[in-house]
């Protein structure tokens, strides 16, 4: 281990937030060089710690960030130490994005037990950025021990959210009628919690019907929850009910899961860079060619799959 390194994994190991900051740093990087150090500290973590991981999703405007703030607050009062994975909707094309849950997140965020990371998902499907997962694991291995992520919404995080977390919680908004059949379709399928957010002042009576909706697609061997997360109402059940699941929940077993399907995911998106940025000029003369019309886009396809193997 190079001196570099093994400084920054005592230093990380030790729980200093700035070593986080520059380990986060460092596995974020796309450099060839910085990908070889941060594969070289991420060998040298154990398997030791266990922290609980928990995807948040939900649609845009459900209160997610308001939710994390408050749910974080009372795991902080009970004395753990929490990391928050913050992902922003960065534009694919743009490749900007906000970074502003640490402005939203005004509890956790002043908390000098908590931690807060806003990652750009840049374009990425899923909701997540490039390195959630490693990210992850440095946060664990600095001790913070509930790991809370929020992906950018719903949809294609479903899976993603699956394989990057121990427990997944999608929040809903108050619904009704064709809302709320709109809202209903695929959304159970990988949930472990789905909680109503906004059960408050109006919208009180329209999350208590979103709420007898769900739980007469779960049944009763899971209960669909009730929360406020503006007037801090309900958040309790919803830990209770996340404490009663931890009890259930095979963390060596979900590891080895998370490490073979990350393991895939980082081989594509290392190939995928890695070929963009050696055949360029080819991308480049075939994005021409497409764009007047000289080349049907499958044939470019299969032109640059000729090159590449053969």
């Amino acid at each position: 281990m190079s001196l570099k390194i093994e400084a920054l994994r005592s230093n990380l190991l030790a729980g200093d937030r700035l070593a986080l900051a520059r380990a986060i740093t460092l596995v974020e990087s796309t450099r060839p060089d910085d990908q070889t150090l941060a594969g070289e500290l991420l060998r040298s973590l154990s398997n030791d710690h266990q922290a609980m991981r928990i995807a948040i999703s939900g649609p845009p405007g459900v209160g997610k960030s308001t939710f994390i703030d408050a749910f974080g607050e009372l795991l902080l009062d009970a004395g753990n130490r929490v990391a928050v994975l913050a992902i922003d909707p960065s534009g694919q094309d743009a490749g900007g994005s906000i970074l502003g849950d640490k402005t939203r997140m005004t509890f956790v965020g002043n908390n000098p037990q908590a931690f807060i990371r806003p990652s750009p998902s840049s374009g990425v499907l899923g909701g997540v950025a490039n390195a959630t997962y490693e990210v992850s694991l440095l946060c664990e291995a600095a001790g913070y021990n509930y790991i809370l992520i929020e992906t950018v919404g719903v949809g294609q995080s479903e899976t993603v959210a699956f394989y990057l977390s121990d427990l997944f919680l999608v929040l809903l908004q108050p619904a009704a009628g064709d809302d709320l059949q709109g809202i209903k379709k695929g959304i159970t399928e990988r949930a472990d919690l789905l909680v109503v957010n906004k059960w408050d002042g109006v919208l009180s009576a329209k999350a208590e019907q979103t709420r007898a909706a769900f739980q007469g697609i779960w049944g009763k061997e899971r209960e669909v929850l009730l929360c406020s997360a503006l007037e801090k109402r309900g958040l309790k059940a919803v830990l209770d009910s996340v404490n009663v699941a931890s009890k259930h929940i095979d963390f060596a077993s979900n590891r080895k899961k998370r490490e073979v399907f990350w393991f895939k995911e980082s081989c594509k998106r290392q190939l995928v860079d890695r070929i963009f940025t050696d055949f360029s000029d080819l991308f480049n003369d075939l994005s021409q060619a497409i764009s007047h019309d000289q080349m049907h886009y499958t044939s470019a396809v299969d032109k640059v799959i000729h090159k590449i193997f053969g």
